[in-house]
């Protein structure tokens, strides 16, 4: 199973911007089930596919159409990892507010939040980065999904 064919750079670049709203809100109002419905998006696009994922789909049929084509094109692998990374934060923080464990709700959405904004505003996938430094590290673990 591949981790998918090479993406179009700008359409994970338009999942952070959304994600980091998404975030934010949930920071700013502590309401779980909006960041369970993250999670959820997170899990999509981790598990099931990039392009399955809501955020893709926007960026694929309202906004792609718009822009000029491009040859940028970015490894499915390390954007799958870092769903997977960011769904694992999500979901700590939607148990985590569930519970009553506020802070611990609250410090896993700002380490996501984090995360999206770099991504975001500065083009930074701490998840991709971590993905390829796992890769180098321990080669022989099969990081890469075989195709």
């Amino acid at each position: 199973m591949s981790a998918g064919p090479p993406v179009d750079s700008r359409g994970p670049r338009l999942a952070a911007w959304i994600t980091t709203v998404v975030l934010a809100v949930v920071l700013a109002t502590q309401w779980w089930p909006l960041l369970a419905v993250q999670a959820v998006v997170f899990a999509i696009g981790a598990f099931v596919g990039l392009k399955h994922a809501p955020y893709s789909l926007i960026y694929r049929y309202f906004v792609a159409p718009r822009l000029a084509p491009t040859d940028e094109r970015e490894d499915a692998a390390p954007l799958r990892f870092a769903q997977g990374v960011g769904f694992a934060f999500a979901a700590v923080g939607t148990v985590a507010f569930a519970l009553g464990a506020t802070t611990l709700g609250l410090v896993a959405t700002a380490f996501a939040l984090a995360a999206a904004f770099l991504n975001a505003a500065f083009g930074f996938c701490l998840g991709c980065e971590t993905y390829l430094l796992l890769r180098r590290l321990t080669p022989s673990v099969g990081w890469q999904t075989p195709a």
